[in-house]
């Protein structure tokens, strides 16, 4: 922000805070707390989305409101709820409290419903009260919240002026609530297990540490659930499952996040075919339920879930994708050391022959992985927490899901 603009930003808070003075000396309760909406700005939307004006004149109906105000159209009023937009009418009544009004401040209305010339649902303003002071201007409506480190930092500012963010955040939930859904209805029991630990296990990863002070111990944030779920297992328990937040101490990237969400489940007298086919229902499952159809648009790719997803080991995968480099090569370790070499691939830090296997497929497969797709097979070298195969020793008894290079 330069200088001018954190001026002109100064001036408008201090205009704000003059405002809020005022409404505290001239009113015994600021902002009253006994105002409740009867009804939400999708809710007449939809409901009234065919009555005629002359209809909507006939009724004498009132509804109450309660929103934000993000425009201002001299004659109307733009209210936002949780739901969405609704216009409000200024009429000659509440001219004196629409003019005392900034964008942001929270509002509640009653009125009744009529149809502007243009054809747009608004409701006229018979009674309407402040409920919470914007003490700061929202960003500008035409530009809107574009840099990316402020949308992240202040996610409620980036909620009021991105109305497609609130979507990704309603997504999310009903996400999270069908997969308890899934889970519950095969029988899996929902647990907590510790966020404190004394030892940091069930994943690779750099804990966060603290400080337990009347046990006088360090203590780690959790980096995964995996070994308290699996003594509930040893303790009896046939499936269950957690969804849990995990702290990790390392970078931040689109692959890394310092904390964030995951879910892991586990059910006896499975293997990892068995989990392989529980888990592509449960995607193909969650697409039908939250999008209500069986494909998705993202980045511009459409990806199809109703198609079986595609399983390759992961040196088929290597070979799929180099075609020059064919299975037999990709199992010997002398072999694929000279095509590193001739193909000037720096391999020097990596011995095994199942190492440089995993950093040929993360160098030229991960990112070419668009379709839903499972990798088995990965070397044992660089699966520490995996069951050892019982026919090939070289591989465990893991996979792992890639969906758009991810």
């Amino acid at each position: 922000m330069n200088k001018n603009n954190e001026e002109d930003e100064n001036r408008l808070i201090a205009e704000r805070r003059a405002k809020l003075l005022t409404i505290r000396e001239n009113k015994k309760v600021a902002f009253p707390n006994n105002f409740k909406p009867n009804t939400n700005a999708s809710e007449l939307q939809e409901k009234f989305i065919r009555t005629s004006k002359s209809e909507l004149e006939a009724m004498s109906d009132l509804y109450a409101l309660g929103g934000r105000l993000t425009r201002n159209r001299g004659a109307f009023l733009v209210l936002q709820d949780s739901t969405g937009v609704i216009q409000l009418y200024v009429n000659k009544n509440a001219r004196k409290f629409a003019k005392s009004l900034d964008l942001g401040d929270i509002i509640g209305v009653r009125g009744r419903l009529h149809r502007s010339g243009k054809g747009d649902l608004y409701v006229d303003m018979e009674d309407c009260v402040l409920l919470t002071k914007s003490l700061r201007p929202l960003p500008d409506k035409f530009h809107g919240l574009a840099d990316q480190e402020l949308r992240y930092r202040q996610r409620y500012v980036d909620l009021i002026v991105n109305p497609e963010v609130r979507r990704v955040f309603d997504i999310r939930s009903k996400l999270v609530n069908y997969i308890r859904t899934f889970f519950n209805e095969l029988g899996f029991s929902e647990v907590e297990t510790p966020m404190l630990q004394t030892i940091p296990g069930g994943a690779v990863a750099r804990p966060f540490v603290t400080h337990h002070n009347s046990l006088d111990i360090d203590m780690f944030m959790r980096i995964a659930p995996e070994l308290y779920l699996k003594r509930l297992i040893v303790g009896g328990y046939d499936r269950v499952y957690e969804i849990n937040r995990n702290f990790r101490n390392e970078g931040v990237s689109s692959k890394h996040n310092p904390e964030f969400t995951m879910i892991e489940f586990y059910k006896t007298y499975s293997d990892y075919k068995d989990m392989m086919i529980l888990t592509e229902d449960l995607l193909r499952q969650v697409v039908k339920k939250v999008k209500n159809k069986s494909s998705i648009t993202y980045q511009g790719t459409t990806l199809d879930f109703n198609k079986p997803f595609k399983r390759m080991t992961l040196i088929e995968s290597i070979s799929n994708f180099k075609k020059d480099l064919n299975i037999e090569h990709l199992k010997s370790i002398e072999k694929i050391k000279i095509y590193c070499d001739e193909n000037k691939i720096d391999i020097g830090k990596y011995n095994s022959l199942g190492e440089i296997q995993f950093h040929l497929f993360e160098k030229f497969v991960e990112s070419n992985l668009i379709e839903p797709t499972f990798i088995t097979e990965y070397p044992i070298e660089v699966s520490p927490l995996a069951r050892v195969n019982n026919s090939n020793p070289l591989i465990a008894d893991r996979f792992e899901f890639f969906i758009m290079g991810k």
